[in-house]
């Protein structure tokens, strides 16, 4: 058999999930959240931006709030499974997934996140909790169908820069991916991947879970590869 004459290397896996309790969760957890921000007597309660600390998981006992992390933790093992299909073994032990830390934003205002990534994890996803309704957010006269979205820029983005471009390289062209803020979604990506929320108004606040995590065989040995010292 012939060679296969093309390799494509390195792509980027995304995950997208729907949360189905969606409509249970998010009200009482923009309360939640809401009253968190207002006690909060660091910060001021007229900024367009805030962000809370990443210490929800001790700080919240809630059941809803135990719903949204079991719903993420089954995500992130989704997606982990998914993207490593053909680099675990055959034999794939059990999996511990850790969340090192899952706080909130609250926007509004055109205020933003800047361009960054995620570090000490190797999984971070955003779980929109509120936002306008997609029609309405989309038509902001200002910053249109870009109006909160979370822009994501893949590994060619840096080619960019300096790259020659003509017709030959087009694959090199679509460097960004924008994803919609849906309340009950949750983007689930590679922590080294980066990414910004872009500016944001409109009537309610736009509202969203962040966090980290890491992933770790069961038996406590993550290491796949077997090296013979000299």
């Amino acid at each position: 058999m012939a060679p296969d004459p093309l390799m494509s290397l390195w792509s980027t896996p995304l995950g997208v999930h729907r949360c189905a309790q969606a409509d249970d969760v998010n009200p009482l957890l923009v309360r939640v959240f809401r009253a968190m921000r207002a006690g909060d007597t660091s910060a001021d309660p007229a900024a367009a931006f805030y962000a809370s600390r990443d210490d929800l998981l001790q700080r919240i006992r809630l059941p809803e709030w135990e719903t949204l992390v079991r719903f993420i933790v089954d995500s992130v093992r989704q997606t982990v499974v998914l993207a490593n299909q053909g680099a675990w073994p055959e034999t794939t032990p059990g999996l511990q997934i850790a969340l090192r830390g899952l706080w909130f934003q609250i926007s509004n205002q055109g205020s933003h996140h800047d361009v960054h990534t995620h570090g000490n994890c190797s999984w971070s996803g955003v779980y929109c909790v509120q936002v306008d309704a997609d029609a309405q957010r989309s038509a902001h006269p200002v910053l249109g169908e870009r109006n909160g979205i979370t822009r994501f820029y893949g590994p060619h983005f840096n080619h960019l820069g300096g790259a020659h471009m003509d017709f030959g390289n087009a694959y090199l062209q679509s460097a960004h991916l924008d994803v919609a803020p849906l309340p009950g979604q949750l983007v689930v990506f590679p922590s080294w991947l980066p990414h910004q929320a872009m500016p944001y108004t409109g009537e309610a606040d736009r509202i969203i879970v962040s966090f980290n995590a890491s992933v770790h065989a069961a038996s406590g040995n993550d290491q796949l590869h077997g090296y013979v010292g000299t």
